[in-house]
């Protein structure tokens, strides 16, 4: 395997073109790596905090392969950032992150195919969803769609012969940043507009406890406002909440929801985070999943994506 980088400096004109050759089993991150000890020993190992300061004097130019810099010393550290950026791609090859089976295009695809439309006000640098929930015999089929940031990682309902487990999430698990769908259990078809703020409370709760209801305390809805878009009924709810941790400590987090009713039952797609990020940093993000999120099943046939019953195999 040979990859070719060409570098080149702006101002004083002068290239460099790493050539990178391996054998098959020879790790890509190890030859970059090489590679970037060869060329500047000095900024090998450059901090990441070193690289990300210098990013405002950098230019790429895609045409050519080239990346410019207005500096020497400049055009040098661009080797360790371009070569570090092949190490980081092959880290992506060698171990496919779950995000990459995801895409706005490909879930709208899906969307598309049933004849439904394009999720819309999906953010710029967001990926997207649309997975049926329910292909197991014990549950009841529907096709559910939100975006969310691109760093996230997904989870989806365990198959087997006994038939469908879990739920659809995606998450920034480590910070805590989370969106779950969630099945309201024992309710049909419902006018969800028409509920008053105790029902949403009930249901969120229901969502949040699922481990057990010892782990959470002084639940409270604190707004919530209807919204009709793609012909469905939805209602944003916002709502925060004390979690308990097995180890004794109390964690408020804060979050938002949106409830809708498809098929005959109640479905919500809940996505929270600590209270002091929420207030910070996700409130927005945390936003745009649930305002992106859409729930079908009426009129849809999902023959082709469900499994057979247990007695069938």
């Amino acid at each position: 395997l040979e990859s070719e980088l060409t570098l080149a400096n702006s101002e004083s004109g002068e290239n460099i073109t790493i050539i990178i050759t391996m054998a098959p089993s020879t790790s890509l991150l190890s030859a970059a790596c090489a590679a970037l000890a060869i060329v500047s020993p000095a900024s090998a190992f450059v901090p990441t905090s070193s690289i990300a300061s210098r990013q405002s004097s950098l230019s790429m130019v895609s045409k050519d392969g080239e990346i410019s810099t207005s500096t020497r010393r400049g055009f040098f550290d661009n080797v360790a950032s371009a070569t570090a950026a092949i190490a980081g791609a092959s880290t992506v090859l060698m171990n496919p992150s779950p995000a990459m089976a995801y895409g706005l295009n490909k879930a709208n695809d899906r969307l598309a195919s049933y004849g439904l439309p394009k999720l819309a006000g999906v953010p710029n640098g967001y990926s997207a969803l649309a997975e049926i929930y329910g292909k197991g015999a014990n549950r009841s089929p529907l096709l559910v769609a939100f975006g969310f940031p691109l760093d996230w990682v997904v989870t989806l309902p365990s198959q087997d012969v006994n038939g469908e487990d879990g739920t659809i999430q995606a998450g920034e698990y480590a910070k805590g940043d989370t969106a779950t769908f969630f099945v309201v259990p024992n309710e049909g078809k419902a006018d969800i507009q028409e509920k008053e703020k105790s029902f949403f409370k009930d249901a969120l709760i229901a969502a949040i406890s699922q481990k057990g209801s010892n782990i959470y305390q002084d639940f409270k809805v604190t707004k919530t406002e209807p919204v009709s878009v793609d012909g469905g009924k939805y209602v944003l709810v916002d709502f925060k909440y004390t979690l308990l941790t097995g180890a004794g400590f109390e964690v408020e987090r804060k979050g938002v929801a949106s409830v809708t009713s498809a098929g005959d039952g109640v479905q919500l797609l809940w996505a929270a985070s600590i209270a002091a990020r929420y207030k910070n940093k996700t409130e927005g993000s945390l936003r745009s999943i649930v305002q992106s999120f859409r729930c079908y099943a009426d009129g849809l046939n999902f023959s082709a994506d469900l499994r057979p019953a247990a007695e069938d195999f």
